[in-house]
C-alpha cells in the first residue's frame, strides 16, 4: 500500500510516518509551507527530517513541498478567527487528497493526536473527515506526548525537530464545532481556486 505522509516538521507527524512506514506503506512525503506565517528556514529543515526517516526506515519516496500561505492569508482576513486551525486544516486535506491521486496513494497519514489540540478534539476530527473522501490514518490517535517523546529519544531526532509558532493560529480556537459553521465560513474562500494554485506550485524534490 501506498500513503501520503503529511509532515510539519513537528515530532507528532515524525512519529506518525515512521510508524507508517514501519508497517509497510510505501510513502509520499507532504509538506505545507505557510510562509510568510513561519520562519521560512522551516522548509529546508523539514527537507532534512524527511531526509532522515528515508535513511532510518531504508524507504524512499518524492518529497512535495505545496505552498500554503494564500490560503491562511485569505482564511484570516475573511473568516472566524476561532475557526482559522480548522478551515485551515480542511484545506490541506483537499490539497493531500488531490495529491495523492496523482500518486495513486491509498491513504493520507497523519500525527494527529486526540486533543493536543483545538482541531484535534474528537468533535473537531469527525467533522473535518468528512471533508474528503479517502480515507485519514492516524497511527498516534490515543498515544500521549509522553510517549512520542520517548520514542523520538530512542530515534534520536530530538535535535532537528521544528517548533512551529503559526501567527495564523486561531484566537480562542473552537474545540466543538458544528459542520454548517465551517461550511458557512468556506463560501467566503475560492475553495476550488486555491487547491490548484496550490497545486500547480508545488515543489519536487527526489
Amino acid at each position: 500500500m501506498k500513503a501520503i505522509y503529511l509532515i510539519s516538521g513537528g515530532m507528532d507527524s515524525f512519529v506518525a510516518t515512521y510508524f507508517g512506514i514501519k508497517k509497510g506503506w510505501k510513502p509520499i512525503f507532504l509538506y505545507f509551507d505557510n510562509y510568510p506565517f513561519i520562519n521560512a528556514e522551516n522548509k529546508s529543515k523539514v527537507i532534512e527530517i524527511i531526509k532522515y526517516i528515508m535513511n532510518i526506515t531504508n524507504e524512499y519516496g518524492e518529497i512535495i513541498i505545496a505552498p500554503h500561505g494564500k490560503d491562511l492569508s485569505i482564511i484570516i482576513e475573511k473568516c472566524r478567527r476561532n475557526l482559522s486551525c480548522l478551515l485551515c486544516k480542511r484545506m490541506m486535506y483537499r490539497k493531500a487528497e488531490r495529491i495523492a491521486k496523482i500518486y495513486n496513494c491509498d491513504f493520507i497519514v497523519t500525527g494527529e493526536i486526540i486533543g493536543e489540540q483545538a482541531s484535534q478534539t474528537i468533535r473537531n476530527l469527525i467533522v473535518n473527515n468528512k471533508v474528503i473522501d479517502m480515507p485519514i490514518v492516524r497511527p498516534l490517535l490515543g498515544v500521549n506526548k509522553v510517549e512520542v517523546e520517548l520514542i523520538i529519544k530512542k530515534l534520536g531526532v530530538s535535535k532537528m525537530l521544528v517548533t512551529t509558532n503559526c501567527k495564523a493560529a486561531a484566537i480562542k480556537a473552537r474545540t466543538k464545532v458544528r459542520e454548517e459553521e465551517l461550511l458557512e465560513e468556506e463560501k467566503k474562500i475560492p475553495v476550488e481556486e486555491l487547491i490548484e494554485e496550490s497545486i500547480r506550485g508545488i515543489q519536487i524534490i527526489k
